[in-house]
């Protein structure tokens, strides 16, 4: 008794197996898992501001001639050396953030709104309200100038080199 057996194909007709089924939705399921973690990674570590340093140094007190008034566009600042001794103030208007730039027969001007500062950062007139704000100088081991802009101080300050 010879009976022949009918010969099974592993063809399933074009569907997909169970087995294959399980194989694919996983690797979705940890592709996705994966993309999730690596965006929460993401968030935590924070961006990078590239700025400047709020700390710099701006020469020799030699490179300052006396009695005069030196503008650092880079650093938007201002370098005075008077009789009394060197002051830092900032060129950035209190009104809406403008660059001062220059100095007239008044003070400062601010070319956007016309705000104007004495010599001493104090508001003569315009729309700001608030002076501007004068930094603390040091001198260096190397004996140059450093204006530190994360600190205030008054503007009596004089820094004598």
């Amino acid at each position: 008794m010879n009976v022949k057996r009918k010969a099974t194909s592993k063809r399933s007709n074009g569907r997909i197996g169970r087995r294959a089924l399980i194989v694919t939705g996983s690797g979705g399921l940890m592709a996705g898992l994966v993309g999730l973690i690596g965006g929460m990674g993401r968030f935590l570590v924070p961006n990078v501001i590239y700025e400047s340093p709020r700390r710099f140094t701006i020469g020799r007190p030699d490179d300052f001639p006396p009695n005069s008034a030196t503008f650092l566009a880079e650093r938007r600042v201002f370098i005075f050396n008077t009789p009394r001794g060197f002051y830092a103030m900032s060129a950035v208007c209190t009104h809406l953030g403008c660059n001062i730039d220059h100095v007239d027969a008044r003070g400062f001007e601010c070319p956007c709104h016309g705000s104007v500062f004495d010599m001493a950062g104090r508001v003569v007139e315009g729309p700001a309200t608030r002076p501007l704000p004068c930094f603390p100088l040091i001198l260096s081991r190397r004996g140059e100038l450093v204006v530190d802009t994360r600190r205030r101080v008054d503007s009596s300050y004089r820094f004598q080199a």
